[in-house]
């Protein structure tokens, strides 16, 4: 890979601008972000739903997870929700793979036309599914040791997804994004920690949406569908938030550390 470096490698990464941008990016191209999103979340909340039953996956209720005495079809149990956790993070990742190609058509003015994404996606469905898997076990073990190494994990591992699509590096993600965001994790960590909360405070205001309406229309079909629905809803935003800022992120460091463009980034999907 030959680079031509314009920029100093003490340069700012803007995290201001970042998290602006992946806002503005979002707004602008909501409908997109939810076809991109939506369809993946619904699919995952379903096999939740199936897995551990609807209390546990919308929140409602008082579901035990150890009350179906290990049988991961009869209603919530560990090995329910560590299956349904495991495919959650594989569609998270996929999700994204999507969100990063639309986030560079965006950013650029292109059109931003969801079915073009998929092929892309499809193609680098493996390593993106298992290091997702990777990475949200590593950061989850982080995050119990006193949540710091768990923002550091998340940091370093930040652009993965964005790696694997633009530069085609498979398995090698993980360190390609190490590499990239050396020197760079804790603005990164503040990137990364503006837009938690954001989506954070939306989630908060989902969840008591969805633990209103979901009793008034009873935990039968039509309440329980409209709080998928919902949910389905708010992860396409979170993922669709996750992604753009992934990439804008991806981007900046590239244009800082190699002097490449999003241009010639965005290049790769023609």
């Amino acid at each position: 890979m030959t680079s031509n470096p314009s920029l100093s490698a003490n340069a700012a990464l803007g995290v201001g601008r970042i998290v602006s941008e992946s806002f503005s990016i979002l707004f602008r191209n909501i409908l997109a972000v939810m076809i991109l999103g939506f369809i993946p979340s619904l699919i995952g909340l379903l096999i939740s739903v199936f897995m551990n039953g609807a209390e546990l996956t919308l929140g409602i209720g008082s579901a035990d997870p150890f009350a179906a005495g290990g049988d991961p079809f009869a209603g919530p149990s560990i090995s329910g929700i560590v299956i349904s956790t495991v495919l959650q993070l594989a569609i998270q990742g996929i999700t994204i793979a999507l969100l990063v190609q639309m986030a560079y058509d965006a950013k650029l003015g292109n059109p931003v036309t969801p079915g073009k994404y998929i092929s892309p996606a499809i193609k680098a469905v493996v390593p993106i599914a298992v290091l997702s898997l990777v990475i949200g076990i590593l950061a989850g073990i982080g995050f119990l040791l006193l949540i710091i190494p768990g923002l550091i994990i998340y940091a370093m591992y930040s652009v993965t997804t964005p790696a694997i699509m633009i530069e085609g590096v498979g398995f090698g993600g993980m360190s390609r994004s190490a590499q990239l965001t050396k020197e760079y994790r804790w603005p990164i960590i503040g990137a990364l920690v503006l837009l938690g909360i954001c989506t954070i405070i939306i989630g908060m205001i989902v969840g008591f949406v969805v633990g209103i309406i979901v009793p008034i229309f009873g935990t039968g079909t039509v309440g329980i569908a409209i709080g998928i629905l919902l949910f389905a809803a708010l992860n396409a935003f979170i993922y669709g938030l996750s992604g753009i800022g992934s990439a804008l992120i991806y981007a900046r460091l590239r244009e800082i550390k190699e002097g490449i463009g999003i241009d010639k980034l965005a290049a790769v999907f023609d």
